[in-house]
Parts: C-alpha cells; structure tokens; sequence
C-alpha cells in the first residue's frame, strides 16, 4: 500500500531526529559520516563488499519524492546505512560505534510512532551480514617474539593509530575492514578550527599546559577517544608516480644495494643489519604496502632482473626504508641506522653522487654540517671547534627560483609541509622542519635542482631550560631559525600541531595519516637567550602565502578536549639522555649587548639593573634562582668580591656602606609598587612586613584601651576647662552651705551620652 500523509511526516521526523543526534558529552553531530555515499573512486573495495550501498540523503530524497510503496522499505533502507557501515568497520571504531548509536536510535523513535508498521530488529535480506554470511575473519596475527632475527628491536607502543596488531599475510582485496570510509570534507561536526587566538590555558611558561603531569599517562578515556578516531581516518595510498629515478643501468643498480649491504660506520659496525632483523612480512596495517619485502630481496630481485624500469626499483627501495622506519621505535639506534642508509641512498640516486666505495661521510651523508642545537648563523665566524655557519634568520632569495611545489622520491612537498630531514648530529633524532618555501636552484653548481627553505623546530634535547621543567608527550619547540635543505635531505613527511587544535582533534588528509609522526608545538625557543616563549597567534607562525588562505590544516574533532601526557626533562632521571642542550637557566642580555650570531638584547626591565651583563651567564651556570621584578636590595657579599658588572656601575653596594656611620646615613631603597603586592601589611600601620627571616606565628598583644568611665570623666573634665563658668545647660550651680562659713557655688556636670546609656541599663531589669 502506498505511503500516507502521516507516515511520510513521520519518517521525515524520524530523519531529522538522526540528523540531529549528538553524543552525551559533545555537540559532534553522529550522522555526519553517514549522510553522502561513500566516495567510489577512493574506495573502490567498498563496492565490492557492500551490496547496496545506502546513505541519509538519499533515503531522504527518497521519502520526499515519493518512492518508496510501504514503509518498511523506508526503514529497510535507513537500517542498511548503518548495517553496511557496522559490516565494513572495525568493531569499536568511531564510525562503528555511531552506527551502533543511531541504529538503536532509528528503532526506537520508529516504534513511538503507532502509524508506523512495526520494524524488524534482525539484518535485511540485502544486508552484507545476511549476504556474507558472518563477518570476516581478522588476518592473522604476526608475534614479533617468534621473529628468526632476534637482534630486531620493534616498537614497544603499539602504532599511532591504536589498530590491530602487524599481520604475516596481506589482505585480500576485497576484504572488508582493511580501510574506512573517509569522512566527508562537508561534515558539520568536524569542523575547522581557527588557528589565531586560540590558546587551551592562561598565559604561563610552556610547561604549565593542561593535562597529566610527567610520569603519568592520559586516562583510558582519553586513550580510547584517540583510539577511535584515528582507527576511523582513512589510510595513505601509498608514494605517488613522481621523482623517481628515470635512468639507472642494472649494473648501478647492484653497485648500490651492494653499497647499501656493505656499509659499515666510523667504528666498523655494519648498518644494514638493522635493516636485515625487520622481519620479510608486513609488520603494519598502516603501511603503503602490504606486500613481503627485505633487502635480501630486493636484491635478488635485482641480480635476477626481475625490474622492468628504474622507477620499480626505486619504489621498492622507498617502502623498504618506511616499513624500516615504523619498524624501530624513534630516538633509538637502530632507527637512526636506518635514517642513515637511507640517506645514503639518496645520495647514490643524486646527480652529485659521493666517491667510494667505501663510502664515508663526517656528516651522515647530510648536506648540512651542523644540526639544531649545534650550527651556527650563517653570518657568523666558525668558532675555536670549527662549527660552521648554516642558519638563517630569515629565508633567503639569492641564486633560486621560486615554485609552488617539488617532487622527490613518491613525495609532493609543497608550501607549509612538515618534514623529517637528515640531522648530521644525531641521525636517530631526524630535524623537523617546516618548509617555508620551495625552490629550483640557479647556482652554478646546482643549476636547476630542487631545494627547501626550512624552518626549524627544535626537540626538548636540543634546548637548554631548568631541571624542574616538563614538556608534552612529543612535543618540538619552533625557533626563528632558516636553513637550506637540497631535497636529498627529506627522509619522510610528517605533521606539527599546535596545542590548540592537538587537544581537539588530528589532522585531516592530506596533511597527516595514521601512522605517520606527530608532534605537537606550544611555545617558541630563542636560542640566543634560551628562553621558551608561549605562543598565543598561530598564525604567525605558519608561511604568510598559507596564513593568506581561509583554512589551514584543518582537523578530525575528539568528542571532547583530550590534552597530552607530560614527560619530564630529557637530562634528568635515569633515562637521561645526551644532546646539544642541557639543564641552565635563561641568558639575559643588556641593553644593547651584541649577541652570538648577530643583534643586540632586549628593551626590557633586568630583573637586576645593578649586574652587569655576565650576571645572566653566571645565573645559568649556577642555577641561582631569580628575584622578584623590581626589587633592589644591597648586596651581601664584601666589596671587590663580584660587587661591579660590565655596564660600567662603580656603587659601594657593600653591608658596612648600607649600615651607614655616625656622619653617613644608611641606604634607604623604596620598594616599588610591583614588589610590595606580594607582601603583607601591618593592620595597624599599612606597612610593609619585610623580614629577615620567615615571620613566626605568634599571637599578638591586644592593644590598650581605657573603659568607658573613665572616658566620662576626661570628657567631663575637658568640659570643666573649656566653660565651667559659661552658664547655660552645660551645669547647674547650687548654693551650700560650708560650716556656717558663708555661700559659695558648686558646679555639677551634666551626664554623658555613655552615662546616661549606662544608667537606664541599670534600671531595665535583666
């Protein structure tokens, strides 16, 4: 039978209530994800699966032109959007748990509704779970304990994105579960959050942000929360079809896995080792292939010429490098190990390529000479060690051409792109960089090659600051410092977020996928002064040609605020570690004073104007802890002793001089109104109370007073001196008799106030 009138306004009412669903905590709209279908050239696989893909809209364009004869047929069709997503999800994603929500939902509000005919509870005759049969099963499980290379040292943690453990065996293609439908760009729920003013505490240092302090992880909650949505992104498709190598014998081809098999470091140990313990199977969900692949076999590949074109070669090379990188937990050996074989095997492929074999590089194969913590300004003079100049306080513009994006090795980089590149110090700890422009060189000795102008960012390893201070969990620092970077110097994309969108949610495509690094930024570091600064405009920080544009990395949204777990200092502890940084307080500068690199201090008030300028380098060597802004106190020590600084003061600011003599007052130094707020003032006289020492908690004497007749009577007296003799109603006279002696007057004061107040008390009994 045809729908009627009251059944068509009440599946539309049904609609609108699932549009409108919200979780308990949050304003996320559920249904978002499920409103458009999915995007068929993306997920293709989804087609395959799913046997009739169905979604909000269209059962709502449905509805309203009149197509469906009965209501089940509503029903069946809005029960398949969330069916098919509960088939094709992971159990206890995101995406699957929404449609668990919205499932019960729709059963519930349809059977409020009595013109409505009663729904069925079970999956549709067209349902994959109907048509399937059951769901899936899991693809096996890899135990990195039964590994033949016991010398592998995998991930302690699990993957980025919380998913199911590593598999021996790929996927299927048509498996189900093995990606997730993306989210629609359009969702109301998901939307972009402006990076300018954003700011997730009060104003502080950088250690004072919101959330678990050092030593101590994020809730379950919280872990879930990201759990759930990252299980839920889509996953990367994989290195691109640009800047492979395009012409390289098959002889070249040996010479460099050979080179890359052999290759032995300064002390004689053998890198590739690392490499060979990463086991031949996938080891991750997330990587962009999930094919067996090893060097091994790469190289019987390439002896067996089984590579049709360069670019095959090179591909396999690039995945062998990213499933080794994944494979090793970062900042460890191993992992830098393999950092360093790739870059070596990008100098190889380079036009330039080093002489060897064998092959030796001072620098790890890098293009820089130094790394963050360690290099120098460019403008500067090499130092008694000889570390050369690299940095930049600005990008330069000299011998280059300008372009909108670069090719190398699979990757688009473009402008705003947040890299790892090669680190010459410490290859384990790769420099994160922000590229802030891309360009082709004019140099004659580069003509025509690639390059990046990056902005550095710098590990909590790489700074110095107090021993007390603690940072997030993967946290990186930004400075104002500019390098140049030939595009060999790229090992891998990853992705910074600032604190106020890290809290709220992760980046959306193509910024960042699960399974690549991420880090998150909360302050900026002024190396010349060591200080950490709290960043409070995003935007300022970010290329000025992306700052021009409506939205910048825009995000995934948690359900809620989820804030990073905080870590202690790298230099203290028993996992301390060894780095360009260290523990010291800031460097202050005066006014004026030239700095290393270039530039003079600061304008602003010294918290001590009688030091001179090596005061802030003897605070950070001896950690002596600051004073209050303002405050000027004579000094302690005798005079010559440390008593004059290099500004010039020549002031006896010794204890005998501040004393004062008989004929020499003593020094009297005002506090000033900024310092006096921080201390207490006497009740009685609105002084400042400054002691020597912590005051005592001792009861303080009542103080004296006199009783209320006593009062009376000085009023009275006072009365008596003033107009005794006056008259009127201030006293009477009376005449008396004195033994018979003759008249003489009296004078009898008037009560007070208290007296009179005192006497009618007396007379009211109690």
């Amino acid at each position: 039978m045809p729908i009627t009138s009251a059944q068509k306004t009440a599946i539309e009412e049904i609609i609108n209530i699932l549009v409108a669903t919200t979780p308990p905590r949050g304003k996320r709209q559920l249904a978002a994800m499920f409103m458009d279908l999915v995007d068929r050239a993306g997920w293709p696989e989804y087609y395959e699966v799913i046997p009739e893909p169905r979604c909000i809209n269209g059962v709502r364009a449905s509805v309203e032109k009149n197509r469906y004869k009965d209501p089940i047929n509503a029903y069946t069709d809005l029960s398949l959007v969330f069916w098919n997503a509960l088939f094709y999800n992971e159990p206890g994603s995101q995406i699957a748990s929404d449609a668990e929500t919205l499932k019960n939902v729709l059963e519930t509000e349809w059977q409020k509704r009595p013109v409505l005919p009663t729904p069925r509870h079970s999956p549709p005759p067209s349902s994959p779970q109907k048509v399937h049969g059951s769901l899936p099963s899991a693809p096996p499980q890899f135990d990195p304990s039964k590994s033949t290379h016991p010398t592998a040292k995998p991930r302690a943690t699990a993957e980025a994105s919380g998913s199911m453990a590593t598999t021996t065996h790929p996927p299927p293609k048509a498996a189900p579960r093995r990606g997730t439908p993306p989210i629609q760009p359009s969702s109301p729920d998901m939307m972009d959050v402006d990076v300018q003013g954003m700011s997730p505490d009060p104003d502080g240092q950088a250690d004072t942000t919101a959330g678990p302090s050092a030593g101590q992880d994020r809730d379950g909650d919280s872990e879930a929360i990201i759990r759930q949505l990252e299980k839920s992104l889509p996953s990367w498709e994989g290195f691109g079809d640009l800047g492979w190598m395009s012409e390289v014998t098959q002889e070249r081809r040996l010479e460099i896995v050979v080179a890359i098999k052999s290759h032995k470091d300064s002390v004689g140990n053998r890198l590739a080792d690392a490499l060979e313990a990463v086991p031949e199977e996938p080891t991750s969900p997330l990587l962009s292939h999930q094919s067996p692949l090893s060097l091994n076999l790469i190289e019987g590949r390439v002896r067996s010429t089984s590579y049709v074109s360069p670019k095959e070669f090179d591909l396999d090379m690039a995945r062998l490098f990213e499933k080794g990188r994944r494979w090793y937990e970062p900042c460890t050996e191993p992992y830098g190990h393999v950092l360093v074989l790739q870059r070596l095997y990008q100098a190889l492929t380079s036009p330039s390529p080093p002489a060897g074999p064998p092959y030796t590089s001072p620098t790890h194969f890098a293009s820089i000479r130094a790394g963050p913590g360690t290099a120098r300004p460019l403008h500067a003079t090499a130092d008694a060690d000889g570390v050369p100049g690299i940095t930049t306080f600005r990008v330069s513009t000299k011998d280059r051409t300008f372009v909108d994006e670069v090719h190398y090795k699979g990757w688009t980089i473009r402008l705003a792109d947040w890299l790892h590149l090669s680190n010459p110090d410490d290859p384990s700890r790769p420099i994160v960089g922000h590229v802030f422009k891309c360009w082709i060189s004019d140099d004659v000795a580069r003509k025509g090659q690639p390059g990046l102008s990056i902005c550095w960012y710098y590990r909590p390893e790489q700074t110095f600051h107090p021993a007390h201070t603690q940072f997030m969990d993967k946290e990186v620092c930004k400075t104002s410092l500019f390098a140049d970077h030939p595009i060999e110097d790229v090992l891998e994309k990853i992705a910074v977020q600032f604190t106020a969108r890290h809290i709220r949610g992760r980046p959306r495509p193509p910024f960042w996928y699960p399974g690549w690094p991420l880090y998150v930024c909360h302050s900026r570091y002024n190396e010349r002064e060591r200080v950490f600064v709290k960043i409070k405009n995003w935007a300022s920080c970010i290329p000025e040609e992306v700052r021009k544009k409506d939205e910048f990395m825009p995000i995934y949204g948690f359900e809620r605020v989820v804030y990073p777990g905080k870590v202690p200092s790298p230099f203290v502890g028993g996992g301390a570690v060894k780095g360009p940084g260290g523990i010291g307080e800031p460097l202050e500068k005066a006014e004026g004073e030239k700095m290393e690199g270039g530039g003079t201090g600061r304008k602003r008030t010294r918290r001590n104007p009688g030091a001179g300028a090596g005061t802030g380098e003897m605070v950070a060597k001896t950690g002596t802890a600051p004073t209050l802004p303002g405050l000027v106190l004579p000094a302690q020590v005798a005079k010559g002793y440390g008593a004059t600084g290099g500004s010039g003061d020549t002031k006896d600011r010794s204890m005998v001089t501040a004393a004062g003599t008989l004929s020499v007052p003593p020094i009297v130094d005002k506090l000033p109104a900024e310092t006096t707020v921080y201390f207490d003032r006497s009740p009685e006289t609105n002084e400042v109370l400054w002691f020597a020492a912590p005051p005592l908690h001792v009861a303080r004497a009542p103080v004296v007073t006199h009783s209320l007749k006593y009062l009376a009577y000085l009023a009275g007296k006072r009365k008596e001196a003033e107009g005794g003799s006056a008259g009127g109603n201030a006293a009477h006279v009376e005449e008396s008799e004195d033994n018979g002696k003759g008249k003489r007057q009296r004078v009898r004061v008037a009560p007070t106030v208290s007296e009179m107040m005192q006497a009618a008390m007396d007379v009211v009994p109690l």
